[in-house]
Parts: structure tokens; C-alpha cells; sequence
């Protein structure tokens, strides 16, 4: 079990893992409007669960930085965030086009696609509606309990969190860019967004899956790099007054394409609020959107609080978990110590 006391959490001092690096930071939580003795609640609530790191940064400034913010945990599907915004700035150049179907880029796979497949576009991919649900990999035991009959959809009529699409959509990119997922990332965001910590020749990875030809691309990251992934979003992808990605790409991306239930909507590969529906014993604030990685790890940008917080779980071991339940009773605590929003 992590423990994230309150005392190794900025402002206060704090120890060399919790040190949030290059980010500017808040003198004190009322400094920023927020509550200290709300905050320390929040906190004593994280070190009963297996978080391993939390950093929230608001106004560009950091507010909390606890635990191991610097620790290149396995980003798990958030990698599909960052490709989604990759995408975003290849398409805008003209090297994808979001409305090439699978038949026209030569896409197929293991089992072979059918016709009515094939007919699937990069958009349907990116928003996870292809119909297309041959076996895949890299999965959770919840997306495979989500997983439909194959053949039971029509490209573009139904929504399913499917990692098939993701994956397809990693082989599309390179196909169509010539360009690495990880290079390009660091590239085209990590370096004009000032991310500290990543490595493109460490920090990414392929990963070979047995019923499928289209491979994983795990990320490995830091929450303090995460956190400026989050800003950049929340700053409509402008950063340091330069704009890293199309603006229209930035708001596109978080908008509510399609319905998700219990966890609210889904935009282009992130996760929508949906009045205020996405975690499980809390009300998100309006306009809130997400990257999730399983087994707890979250990026959360709330735009009516200008806050991106970051939460991690050190998957690296074995059992090490945070629900959405839990993470939802960690936020409704830290909403407590905001601003009325």
C-alpha cells in the first residue's frame, strides 16, 4: 500500500520524489483559493489506497505534488489520448485523412476482415465505433468483458471501448506518417511543451500480440510530464503562446461524440463528463475530460477549475489498484477543498 501523507506533499517541503521538477508552484493552497485542511483530508484519504502518485497543478501552478511524481510508471490507455492528439496534428498537415476506409489503406488482419469491416474510416477508429471486433490484445478484463460478438455492429453505429480500434489506429499512423508513435511524440509535443522527464527510445515500447498484426504502444511517464500533457489540453493545445496543436484538433477531441453510460461520453480516444457523470460517487465539474489508464491511472482536466490533476498506481506490481470508485471519493474529496465551481 502507498502512503501519500499530506506532509510530503507541496507546499510544504518535500522529499525528492515528490519534487514536481520544473513546474512553478503555489506558495500556499489559499494562495490559489483552495483549502489546506481539505486538501490534507484528501490526502489522508490517498494513503489508504494504492496511489503511488498524485500531482494537481491549477493555473499552471503546482498545488500538490505527492508520492513518486517522477517515476516512469506504464501510462496503460493513455497512450490512446496521446496518439489521438498526434493524429490531430498529421491530419491538419494532410497525412491522414479521417475519412479513409480500412479497404482503401490496405488495413486488414490475422483472421481477415469482411467487406462490411473494411468499410470502417479512421473516424469511426478514433471514436470507437468501427464495428470491427476481430481479437485484438494489451486488453483489460473489463474491455474484454465489453468486447461484442464479432460481426454484431456495422462500422460507424455503435460505440464500444475497443482495443482493436487503437491498436489499428497505431499501425494507420505509421503507415500514413513514416513516423515512430514515440519520436513523433517527443518531437512534435514532448519537447515544445518542456516535458522533462520522456525518452522515446526508453519510454515506448511495441508490444507483439498473438491474435492480431496490429501491435500495443505502451507509454511509460511521469506524472509531472503527464500534467503537462493535461495542460496543454486545457490551454486549447497552445503552449508557452505557441500552438502545438490545431486549435480546432484541441477542441474537437473533447467533445461528447458518443454516449458511455456510466462513465459519461467519449470524444476522440479521451473520456467526457457528461453532466457531470464520469466517476462513481462524485459530480465531475461541467466540462471536465479525462485520459484513463487502467487499474487508476487518470489525467483529469477541469477547465471551470483551470486544474489538471494527475493520479498514478505503480502497475508495476502485482494486485496494485485504485477503482473508479475509490478514485471518485479521492476526487469528491479534493473538489471539497476548490473554489466554488
Amino acid at each position: 500500500m502507498s502512503a501519500l501523507p499530506f506532509s510530503d506533499a507541496l507546499p510544504v517541503p518535500v522529499p525528492q520524489e515528490a519534487d514536481p521538477g520544473d513546474w512553478p508552484v503555489w506558495s500556499s493552497p489559499e494562495a490559489a483559493g483552495w483549502s489546506t485542511s481539505a486538501l490534507t483530508d484528501a490526502l489522508r484519504f490517498a494513503s489508504t489506497l494504492d496511489s503511488a502518485a498524485l500531482m494537481l497543478v491549477v493555473r499552471g501552478r503546482v498545488l500538490v505534488s505527492a508520492g513518486r511524481v517522477a517515476a516512469r510508471f506504464n501510462t496503460h490507455s493513455i497512450r490512446k489520448s496521446i496518439l489521438s492528439a498526434l493524429i490531430g496534428i498529421h491530419e491538419a498537415e494532410g497525412r491522414i485523412d479521417l475519412g479513409a476506409t480500412l479497404d482503401a489503406l490496405g488495413i486488414d488482419d490475422k483472421l481477415g476482415l469482411t467487406p462490411r469491416e473494411k468499410l470502417a474510416t479512421v473516424y469511426d477508429l478514433l471514436c470507437a465505433r468501427s464495428g470491427v471486433y476481430h481479437p485484438s490484445g494489451y486488453e483489460s478484463p473489463w474491455m474484454l468483458s465489453i468486447k461484442p460478438a464479432r460481426h454484431s455492429a456495422g462500422p460507424g453505429t455503435t460505440w464500444c471501448y475497443n482495443n482493436w480500434d487503437f491498436n489499428a489506429l497505431g499501425s494507420i499512423f505509421r503507415q500514413l506518417t513514416g513516423a515512430d508513435i514515440f519520436a513523433d511524440f517527443a518531437n512534435r509535443i514532448a519537447v515544445p511543451c518542456g516535458l522533462q522527464d520522456f525518452r522515446p527510445a526508453e519510454d515506448g515500447s511495441y508490444v507483439t500480440l498473438p491474435d492480431s498484426q496490429h501491435p500495443a504502444y505502451p507509454f511509460r511517464m511521469t506524472a509531472r510530464d503527464l500534467a503537462k500533457f493535461g495542460q496543454l489540453f486545457l490551454d486549447a493545445g497552445c503552449c508557452g503562446g505557441r500552438a502545438v496543436l490545431p486549435p480546432d484538433w484541441a477542441r474537437l477531441s473533447v467533445l461528447p461524440h458518443s454516449e458511455a453510460g456510466h462513465r459519461g461520453a467519449y470524444g476522440f480516444m479521451w473520456w467526457i463528463s457528461r453532466e457531470g457523470v464520469m466517476f462513481p460517487s462524485v459530480v465531475t465539474p461541467p466540462g471536465s475530460f479525462a485520459a484513463f489508464g487502467t487499474r487508476g491511472h487518470k489525467v483529469l482536466v477541469m477547465p471551470s477549475l483551470q486544474a489538471v490533476l494527475v493520479h498514478r498506481v505503480d502497475t508495476d506490481q502485482e494486485g496494485t489498484a485504485v477503482s473508479d470508485l475509490q478514485f471518485g471519493r479521492l476526487l469528491a474529496r479534493l473538489l471539497r477543498a476548490a473554489p466554488r465551481h
